[in-house]
Protein backbone atom coordinates (compact mmCIF):
# COMPACT_ATOMS: atom_id res chain seq x y z
CA UNK A 1 0.00 0.00 0.00
CA UNK A 2 1.19 3.30 -1.08
CA UNK A 3 2.09 5.70 1.95
CA UNK A 4 -0.82 8.58 2.16
CA UNK A 5 0.12 11.92 2.23
CA UNK A 6 -1.16 12.86 5.54
CA UNK A 7 -1.95 16.87 7.07
CA UNK A 8 -2.78 18.55 9.96
CA UNK A 9 -6.31 19.87 10.67
CA UNK A 10 -4.70 23.55 11.59
CA UNK A 11 -3.80 23.14 7.13
CA UNK A 12 -7.28 21.57 6.35
CA UNK A 13 -9.28 24.00 7.28
CA UNK A 14 -6.91 26.60 6.64
CA UNK A 15 -8.68 27.58 3.29
CA UNK A 16 -12.73 27.68 4.68
CA UNK A 17 -12.80 31.60 4.68
CA UNK A 18 -13.37 31.32 1.21
CA UNK A 19 -16.77 32.78 -0.55
CA UNK A 20 -19.98 32.30 1.25
CA UNK A 21 -22.57 30.07 -0.83
CA UNK A 22 -26.43 30.95 0.39
CA UNK A 23 -28.66 27.86 0.33
CA UNK A 24 -32.37 27.77 0.56
CA UNK A 25 -34.81 24.74 1.52
CA UNK A 26 -36.82 24.10 -1.00
CA UNK A 27 -40.44 23.26 0.10
CA UNK A 28 -40.54 20.13 -1.99
CA UNK A 29 -37.54 18.73 -0.01
CA UNK A 30 -39.92 18.95 3.09
CA UNK A 31 -41.78 15.70 3.69
CA UNK A 32 -43.14 15.94 6.45
CA UNK A 33 -44.14 18.84 8.08
CA UNK A 34 -44.23 19.64 11.22
CA UNK A 35 -47.93 19.24 11.40
CA UNK A 36 -47.60 15.07 10.55
CA UNK A 37 -49.72 13.35 13.00
CA UNK A 38 -47.64 10.57 15.13
CA UNK A 39 -48.13 7.37 13.12
CA UNK A 40 -49.27 8.75 9.56
CA UNK A 41 -46.80 8.26 7.12
CA UNK A 42 -45.53 11.97 5.67
CA UNK A 43 -46.38 11.69 2.00
CA UNK A 44 -43.36 11.46 0.57
CA UNK A 45 -42.61 7.81 2.38
CA UNK A 46 -46.51 6.30 2.25
CA UNK A 47 -45.77 2.79 0.46
CA UNK A 48 -42.25 3.07 -0.18
CA UNK A 49 -39.00 3.46 1.91
CA UNK A 50 -38.47 3.60 5.76
CA UNK A 51 -37.11 6.87 5.57
CA UNK A 52 -35.80 9.09 3.38
CA UNK A 53 -32.41 11.01 4.00
CA UNK A 54 -30.82 14.77 3.20
CA UNK A 55 -27.43 15.16 2.37
CA UNK A 56 -27.03 18.73 3.81
CA UNK A 57 -24.96 21.52 2.03
CA UNK A 58 -22.69 23.93 4.06
CA UNK A 59 -24.41 27.37 3.45
CA UNK A 60 -20.85 28.77 3.84
CA UNK A 61 -18.74 27.11 1.61
CA UNK A 62 -17.02 25.05 3.97
CA UNK A 63 -16.25 21.40 5.20
CA UNK A 64 -18.96 20.03 7.09
CA UNK A 65 -20.75 16.33 7.39
CA UNK A 66 -24.28 17.18 7.88
CA UNK A 67 -27.61 14.41 7.11
CA UNK A 68 -30.99 14.45 8.13
CA UNK A 69 -33.08 11.50 8.30
CA UNK A 70 -37.22 10.71 8.57
CA UNK A 71 -38.46 7.92 9.47
CA UNK A 72 -42.56 6.62 7.85
CA UNK A 73 -43.66 8.22 11.13
CA UNK A 74 -42.20 11.41 11.06
CA UNK A 75 -39.41 10.62 13.21
CA UNK A 76 -36.32 12.99 12.31
CA UNK A 77 -32.79 11.59 13.46
CA UNK A 78 -30.10 14.04 13.01
CA UNK A 79 -26.13 12.56 12.14
CA UNK A 80 -23.19 15.19 13.01
CA UNK A 81 -24.74 18.46 11.70
CA UNK A 82 -21.37 20.41 10.45
CA UNK A 83 -20.12 23.84 12.01
CA UNK A 84 -21.19 25.81 14.87
CA UNK A 85 -22.14 28.19 11.45
CA UNK A 86 -24.75 25.76 10.58
CA UNK A 87 -26.66 26.18 13.33
CA UNK A 88 -29.15 28.55 12.21
CA UNK A 89 -29.86 26.35 9.36
CA UNK A 90 -30.38 23.24 11.15
CA UNK A 91 -32.96 24.78 13.17
CA UNK A 92 -34.62 25.86 10.24
CA UNK A 93 -34.47 22.68 8.68
CA UNK A 94 -35.30 21.10 11.84
CA UNK A 95 -38.61 23.67 12.33
CA UNK A 96 -40.03 22.60 9.27
CA UNK A 97 -39.75 18.84 10.01
CA UNK A 98 -41.43 19.41 13.72
CA UNK A 99 -39.12 20.85 15.93
CA UNK A 100 -38.62 17.65 17.53
CA UNK A 101 -35.65 15.51 17.26
CA UNK A 102 -35.74 11.55 17.97
CA UNK A 103 -32.14 10.83 17.84
CA UNK A 104 -28.80 12.97 17.36
CA UNK A 105 -26.07 10.73 16.45
CA UNK A 106 -22.22 12.71 16.95
CA UNK A 107 -19.37 10.92 15.40
CA UNK A 108 -16.86 12.43 16.84
CA UNK A 109 -16.11 16.11 18.31
CA UNK A 110 -14.15 17.74 15.50
CA UNK A 111 -16.40 21.39 15.13
CA UNK A 112 -17.62 20.70 11.53
CA UNK A 113 -19.29 17.29 12.88
CA UNK A 114 -20.50 18.53 16.38
CA UNK A 115 -20.48 22.09 15.77
CA UNK A 116 -23.99 23.35 15.01
CA UNK A 117 -25.45 20.49 17.91
CA UNK A 118 -22.93 22.58 20.31
CA UNK A 119 -23.88 25.95 19.25
CA UNK A 120 -27.92 25.10 20.05
CA UNK A 121 -26.99 23.53 23.08
CA UNK A 122 -25.30 26.86 24.29
CA UNK A 123 -28.47 28.96 22.78
CA UNK A 124 -30.45 26.97 24.64
CA UNK A 125 -32.63 24.54 22.52
CA UNK A 126 -36.03 26.80 22.86
CA UNK A 127 -38.76 25.31 21.10
CA UNK A 128 -36.58 22.09 19.54
CA UNK A 129 -37.05 18.98 21.55
CA UNK A 130 -33.96 16.74 21.38
CA UNK A 131 -34.93 13.19 22.74
CA UNK A 132 -31.75 11.35 23.20
CA UNK A 133 -28.00 12.22 22.11
CA UNK A 134 -25.80 9.33 21.22
CA UNK A 135 -21.99 9.81 20.84
CA UNK A 136 -18.64 7.91 21.89
CA UNK A 137 -16.51 9.58 23.93
CA UNK A 138 -13.12 9.87 23.48
CA UNK A 139 -10.88 9.86 26.39
CA UNK A 140 -8.15 12.28 28.23
CA UNK A 141 -5.55 11.34 26.28
CA UNK A 142 -7.32 11.32 23.21
CA UNK A 143 -8.55 14.66 24.21
CA UNK A 144 -5.24 16.41 25.06
CA UNK A 145 -3.60 14.79 21.69
CA UNK A 146 -5.06 17.99 20.26
CA UNK A 147 -4.71 20.54 22.21
CA UNK A 148 -6.37 23.06 20.13
CA UNK A 149 -9.43 21.08 20.23
CA UNK A 150 -9.42 20.13 23.86
CA UNK A 151 -11.01 22.77 25.86
CA UNK A 152 -13.82 22.59 23.32
CA UNK A 153 -14.38 19.14 23.78
CA UNK A 154 -14.71 18.96 26.97
CA UNK A 155 -16.85 22.09 26.92
CA UNK A 156 -19.03 19.79 24.45
CA UNK A 157 -19.16 17.00 26.78
CA UNK A 158 -20.63 19.27 29.68
CA UNK A 159 -23.00 21.12 27.42
CA UNK A 160 -24.14 17.80 25.98
CA UNK A 161 -24.65 16.21 29.96
CA UNK A 162 -26.72 19.28 31.01
CA UNK A 163 -29.49 20.05 28.03
CA UNK A 164 -32.00 17.94 29.47
CA UNK A 165 -31.60 15.32 26.22
CA UNK A 166 -31.06 11.80 27.54
CA UNK A 167 -27.18 11.33 26.34
CA UNK A 168 -25.47 7.78 25.96
CA UNK A 169 -21.79 7.01 25.33
CA UNK A 170 -21.57 4.22 23.04
CA UNK A 171 -17.94 2.27 23.77
CA UNK A 172 -18.94 -1.03 22.43
CA UNK A 173 -20.08 -1.54 18.54
CA UNK A 174 -22.90 -3.60 17.62
CA UNK A 175 -25.81 -1.80 18.69
CA UNK A 176 -28.52 -1.55 16.57
CA UNK A 177 -31.35 1.02 16.68
CA UNK A 178 -34.84 0.24 14.33
CA UNK A 179 -36.46 3.60 14.00
CA UNK A 180 -39.92 2.77 12.89
CA UNK A 181 -38.05 0.10 10.20
CA UNK A 182 -35.48 2.52 9.57
CA UNK A 183 -32.88 0.48 11.23
CA UNK A 184 -28.48 2.13 12.56
CA UNK A 185 -26.01 -0.07 13.87
CA UNK A 186 -22.83 1.11 15.41
CA UNK A 187 -20.13 -0.69 13.12
CA UNK A 188 -17.17 1.07 14.94
CA UNK A 189 -16.60 3.14 18.21
CA UNK A 190 -14.02 5.79 19.36
CA UNK A 191 -10.72 3.64 19.06
CA UNK A 192 -8.74 5.69 21.64
CA UNK A 193 -6.07 5.84 19.17
CA UNK A 194 -3.69 9.19 19.45
CA UNK A 195 -2.16 8.96 15.98
CA UNK A 196 -4.54 11.44 13.98
CA UNK A 197 -6.26 11.30 16.96
CA UNK A 198 -10.21 12.77 17.02
CA UNK A 199 -10.31 11.69 13.33
CA UNK A 200 -9.53 7.92 14.04
CA UNK A 201 -12.05 8.05 16.90
CA UNK A 202 -14.72 8.30 14.84
CA UNK A 203 -18.40 5.89 15.24
CA UNK A 204 -19.05 4.57 12.06
CA UNK A 205 -22.46 3.74 11.50
CA UNK A 206 -24.35 1.85 9.00
CA UNK A 207 -28.18 2.61 8.11
CA UNK A 208 -30.72 0.88 5.89
CA UNK A 209 -34.76 -0.38 5.37
CA UNK A 210 -35.38 -2.67 2.84
CA UNK A 211 -34.67 -0.96 -0.01
CA UNK A 212 -31.04 0.83 0.65
CA UNK A 213 -28.67 1.48 2.71
CA UNK A 214 -25.76 3.57 3.83
CA UNK A 215 -22.49 3.40 5.66
CA UNK A 216 -21.03 6.56 7.55
CA UNK A 217 -17.00 6.74 8.03
CA UNK A 218 -16.85 10.08 10.05
CA UNK A 219 -13.37 11.55 9.66
CA UNK A 220 -11.90 7.66 9.63
CA UNK A 221 -8.60 7.60 9.03
CA UNK A 222 -6.40 4.82 7.70
CA UNK A 223 -5.65 3.14 10.94
CA UNK A 224 -9.71 3.51 12.22
CA UNK A 225 -10.74 2.06 8.81
CA UNK A 226 -8.83 -0.41 8.52
CA UNK A 227 -9.63 -1.28 12.10
CA UNK A 228 -12.97 -1.24 11.50
CA UNK A 229 -12.62 -3.82 8.31
CA UNK A 230 -10.56 -6.30 10.17
CA UNK A 231 -13.25 -5.90 13.61
CA UNK A 232 -16.40 -8.38 14.37
CA UNK A 233 -18.54 -6.16 11.44
CA UNK A 234 -16.32 -5.62 8.80
CA UNK A 235 -18.33 -7.93 6.47
CA UNK A 236 -21.55 -4.68 7.62
CA UNK A 237 -19.69 -2.70 5.90
CA UNK A 238 -21.02 -3.36 2.07
CA UNK A 239 -23.44 -0.77 1.17
CA UNK A 240 -25.40 1.20 -1.03
CA UNK A 241 -24.02 4.36 -0.59
CA UNK A 242 -20.71 4.75 0.97
CA UNK A 243 -19.75 8.45 2.42
CA UNK A 244 -16.38 9.66 1.86
CA UNK A 245 -14.20 9.49 4.80
CA UNK A 246 -12.69 12.80 5.71
CA UNK A 247 -14.95 14.85 3.13
CA UNK A 248 -12.99 12.59 0.78
CA UNK A 249 -9.23 13.86 1.34
CA UNK A 250 -6.84 12.05 4.09
CA UNK A 251 -9.05 9.92 5.25
CA UNK A 252 -9.52 5.64 4.61
CA UNK A 253 -6.82 4.01 2.62
CA UNK A 254 -7.30 2.75 -1.04
CA UNK A 255 -6.93 -0.33 0.31
CA UNK A 256 -9.93 0.11 2.50
CA UNK A 257 -12.24 1.08 -0.28
CA UNK A 258 -11.63 -1.66 -2.79
CA UNK A 259 -12.06 -4.20 -0.14
CA UNK A 260 -15.34 -3.03 0.62
CA UNK A 261 -18.58 -2.97 -1.94
CA UNK A 262 -20.53 0.05 -2.41
CA UNK A 263 -21.81 1.18 -5.87
CA UNK A 264 -22.00 4.93 -5.19
CA UNK A 265 -19.99 7.60 -2.86
CA UNK A 266 -21.77 10.54 -0.75
CA UNK A 267 -19.64 14.05 -0.58
CA UNK A 268 -20.07 16.11 2.50
CA UNK A 269 -17.41 18.88 0.61
CA UNK A 270 -17.16 21.93 -0.68
CA UNK A 271 -15.53 22.87 -4.00
CA UNK A 272 -12.23 23.61 -2.62
CA UNK A 273 -11.93 20.44 -1.25
CA UNK A 274 -13.65 18.44 -4.25
CA UNK A 275 -10.91 20.34 -6.65
CA UNK A 276 -7.95 20.91 -4.01
CA UNK A 277 -8.25 24.44 -5.35
CA UNK A 278 -7.33 26.82 -2.36
CA UNK A 279 -6.64 29.84 -5.44
CA UNK A 280 -4.07 28.23 -7.32
CA UNK A 281 -6.29 26.34 -9.43
CA UNK A 282 -7.72 22.66 -9.89
CA UNK A 283 -5.38 20.00 -7.97
CA UNK A 284 -2.69 22.21 -6.91
CA UNK A 285 -3.27 22.34 -3.14
CA UNK A 286 -2.50 20.52 0.10
CA UNK A 287 -5.50 18.06 0.11
CA UNK A 288 -6.21 14.16 -1.28
CA UNK A 289 -9.72 14.53 -2.82
CA UNK A 290 -8.54 14.48 -6.81
CA UNK A 291 -6.64 11.34 -5.83
CA UNK A 292 -9.63 9.66 -3.76
CA UNK A 293 -11.33 10.83 -6.53
CA UNK A 294 -9.25 9.22 -9.01
CA UNK A 295 -9.56 5.28 -6.80
CA UNK A 296 -13.33 6.03 -7.47
CA UNK A 297 -12.78 5.78 -11.25
CA UNK A 298 -10.56 2.85 -11.36
CA UNK A 299 -12.95 1.00 -8.60
CA UNK A 300 -15.71 1.44 -11.44
CA UNK A 301 -17.85 4.28 -9.14
CA UNK A 302 -20.42 6.18 -11.36
CA UNK A 303 -22.81 7.29 -9.21
CA UNK A 304 -21.49 10.65 -7.02
CA UNK A 305 -23.30 13.41 -4.61
CA UNK A 306 -21.56 16.28 -3.78
CA UNK A 307 -22.72 18.19 -1.57
CA UNK A 308 -21.37 21.31 -3.53
CA UNK A 309 -22.81 19.94 -6.44
CA UNK A 310 -26.31 18.81 -5.74
CA UNK A 311 -27.13 21.09 -2.91
CA UNK A 312 -29.89 19.60 -0.73
CA UNK A 313 -30.06 16.26 -2.01
CA UNK A 314 -32.69 13.50 -0.88
CA UNK A 315 -32.65 10.14 -0.96
CA UNK A 316 -35.76 8.20 -0.33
Amino acid sequence: MKKQLTISRRQFLLSSAVASAGFILPEKALAGKKDTPSGVEPPALKGRSAFVMWQIPSHSNTIGNSYVFQTRTGKVIVMDGGFPEEAFTMRGFLGALGNEVEAWFISHPHDDHMGALDEILKQGMQDLKIKAIYHSRINDNVIDAEPSEAQKTRDFYSRMENCGARVEDLQEAGRVFDFDGMKLKILSVATQLTTNPYNNNSMIMKVWDKRKSLVFLGDAGVECGDLALNGPYGKELDCDYMQMAHHGQGGCSEAFYRAVKFRACLWPTPMWVWDNDTGGGFNTAHLQTVKTRSWMDSIGIKEHHVSVRDGLWKLD
